[in-house]
């Protein structure tokens, strides 16, 4: 009887993972290739590491509800370096970062990757967001992007008056399945039935677009997927494999591999908070990447990541063991293999359309309002961020963030605020003192301490305290000795710390500093 339970609920777990396969996989399919088109690359390479990412990190990854493929966070990195280097330099970059990810996870550097401030990592995203906006912006148009961020930006009136046909263009087309692909997506997510609640919003959007584009016969620009998968493949050449040793390539490589590590750790964190299965295990998932991105980069394809809209959708569809992620990428496979000339009427109009919609939905004005409860300084982190990523490039926004974050923690443990009030009648004097007592602030609780009058009861109170170190006790016991001398005392109210930090003290009546301050017994 146990055995058959077991079976049955096996089988039902499989079928949950088989019908969450084909969700992720519908929902993985437009965005490989639209992803590869964003990063200035054929569709055929966005595809193959998707596949690579269930076949293979699918298998072996740390986390095993989440799924990897090409990601929208890299698609900035990839095309500055397609664009710099030449796409045959791609699998280069890639064998480098997926090195390092490998080395990482081996020497269990995974938990460090997530030592990143939240605000600087949604900085980055929403920066992220931006480019990919304003790039495929252009390519919704059947338009070329621009060189840069700031200068896509700045052509988006340009290119909106291109929409008006005055010279025979087909602009105005493109940007017509363009909007519809992005309004079918809007309407879809918002008035979608429960009964076909695990459809995703931008397959139907590609469904729709596609066939507007062909019952139309619009002349624009369609993808172009090879019917031999082998033929796209980028393997490095020989010439290119000896670039690996430029600084500015293994410069690109470290790049990669910090940018591809940070998504996918913090996406399988989040994807942690979805489910109660098996939690994720860090380093096993970045040395599962790091080979990921090995193959990748010998096959010349698209750097991965962990993905969350993909990650996202396997949870939500009932995924409860990796079988889903590793049958995603073979349906994958399968589609690349058996219906090209299916992929291949789809327009690139209306995967730069999924992409304009992503870049939108990457600069999370919810998360902004999140950010901005935890004060300005957050804030700060957060757009400085973001403007050295649109401004400048990628790694150069997100080291400034990382400063700025770091500045704020070392002003957060070296700031003090005190504040004194004296009572001439009972000649006593409280010390309220508010953040972080350290060493940097004993000149500053010296000063206050010596403008109490002599012979004065000074109390000190600590419940606001965040942290107070050896230094200022030190500093505490050395001047309580210099006070009693001229007839005073001092009393520091620890018992109201205990309470402020919800413990009970076991000598309510006791108010003194503690033994570190205490002189030794004679």
């Amino acid at each position: 009887m146990n055995a058959q339970a077991s079976q049955g609920l096996n089988s039902a777990v499989v079928g949950r993972d088989f019908l969450a396969s084909i969700v992720v996989f519908l929902v993985a399919l437009p965005l490989c290739m639209g992803i590869a088109i964003a990063s200035g690359a054929p569709p055929a390479l966005g595809l193959i590491t998707g596949i690579v990412g269930g076949l293979v990190v699918g298998s072996i990854a740390g986390s095993p509800l989440q799924v990897s493929g090409p990601a929208a966070g890299m698609a900035v990195l990839v095309f500055q370096l397609v664009d710099e280097h030449g796409l045959i330099m791609l699998g280069v970059v890639g064998l480098i970062a997926g090195a390092l990810q490998l080395l990482a996870g081996v020497f269990r550097l995974g938990q460090w990757f997530r030592a990143i401030s939240p605000s600087v990592i949604h900085g980055m995203l929403a920066g992220i967001g931006v480019l990919i906006f304003a790039s495929q912006f252009h390519v919704m148009l059947d338009d070329a992007p621009r060189s840069g961020g700031l200068a896509n930006l700045a052509a988006i009136p340009e290119a909106i008056i291109k929409v008006f046909p005055a010279d025979g263009s087909v602009h105005h087309l493109a940007a017509m399945a363009g909007i519809i692909t992005i309004s079918t997506i809007i309407a879809w997510n918002k008035f979608k039935p429960k009964t076909l609640a695990l459809l995703p919003g931008p397959l139907l959007g590609v469904i729709v677009g596609t066939i507007f584009a062909l019952v139309f016969a619009l002349p624009i620009t369609l993808v172009a997927v090879p019917a031999n998968l082998t033929d796209a493949l980028n393997i490095p050449t020989p010439e290119a494999l000896a670039g690996a040793l430029d600084r500015e390539i293994i410069t690109l490589g470290i790049v990669f591999a910090f940018v591809a590590s940070a998504e996918t750790l913090l996406c399988a964190t989040a994807v942690d908070k979805m489910h109660i299965g098996a939690r994720t295990q860090y380093d096993k998932e970045l040395r599962a990447q790091g080979i990921g991105n090995i193959i990748c980069g010998a096959l010349g394809a698209l750097p991965m990541t962990g993905v969350i809209v993909r990650s996202a959708a396997n949870v939500e569809a009932g995924a409860t063991t990796r079988i889903s992620a590793i049958l995603h990428g073979a349906w994958l496979l399968l589609a690349v293999a058996a219906f090209p000339f299916v992929l291949n009427q789809v327009p690139t109009a209306v995967l730069a359309a999924i992409l304009v919609y992503t870049g939108y939905k990457l600069v999370n004005v919810a998360q902004i309002r999140k950010i901005a409860e935890f004060g300005r300084q957050e804030l700060a982190i957060y757009f400085v961020t973001l403007i050295g990523v649109v401004a400048i490039d990628l790694l150069t926004g997100v080291i400034l963030g990382f400063v700025l974050a770091t500045l704020k923690l070392v002003y957060t443990f070296s700031h003090l605020s005190i504040d004194v009030t004296h009572d001439k009648q009972s000649n006593r004097t409280d010390v309220w003192m508010t953040g972080s007592a350290t060493f940097f602030s004993i000149p500053q609780l010296s000063g206050a301490l010596e403008s109490t009058p002599r012979g004065a009861e000074v109390h000190i109170h600590v419940e606001k305290l965040d942290y107070i170190d050896h230094a200022c006790l030190e500093m505490l016991s050395s001047w309580e000795k210099l006070h009693q001398s001229t007839g005073g005392s001092l009393t520091v109210e620890w018992n109201a710390l205990v309470q402020a930090y919800g413990r009970r003290s076991q000598d309510p009546s006791r108010t003194e500093i503690p033994a570190l301050m205490q002189r030794p017994a004679a």
